[in-house]
């Protein structure tokens, strides 16, 4: 049914179960697995409080970081896929929106689903901190499973 699955990464240990559960999915019905991160222009980070500006951050620091942080992340879920015997390939797009990131990556790899994870957010919480997952799924054109990650309680 489905051939290759996106699988977008936050770096957060919430975001690596999903990816986990994402893999588990790929290897049973015979799909390869697209591993991505989005990253935000340097631009972006200006707007946040004049962070660029405060830390002395150059445009070159900060591309080197996201390319280094990305690498990390998606080797992560490369390495599981390998070790389950999923074919996988990793990617790293730029978008000032995460959730567009994912569904143009979505469609440039040829994907014909998006597998997410969402942190179940509701209430006050879920309308300050916003949701990818909700923008995903309003974006989208391809089909897209939400995996309900489970946060540990403290």
């Amino acid at each position: 049914m489905f051939k290759k699955i996106l699988i977008p990464t936050d770096g957060s240990p919430l975001s690596a179960q999903a990816a986990n559960a994402g893999i588990s999915f790929a290897r049973s019905v015979g799909a390869e697995v697209v591993a991505l991160y989005v990253t935000q222009p340097f631009a972006a980070t200006i707007g946040f409080d004049g962070m660029a500006a405060a830390y002395a951050i150059t445009d070159e620091d900060y591309e080197k970081a996201s390319a280094e942080q990305a690498d990390k992340y998606l080797k992560q879920i490369t390495d599981r896929a390998d070790t389950g015997g999923v074919k996988s390939e990793a990617r790293a797009v730029s978008n000032f929106n995460v959730a567009d990131g994912i569904v143009q990556a979505a469609a440039d790899s040829g994907c014909d689903l998006i597998f997410i994870g969402s942190h179940g957010r509701s209430g006050l919480s879920r309308l300050l901190l916003g949701s990818v997952t909700a923008k995903v799924l309003s974006l989208a054109t391809t089909a897209v499973l939400v995996y309900r990650v489970k946060e540990e309680k403290k």
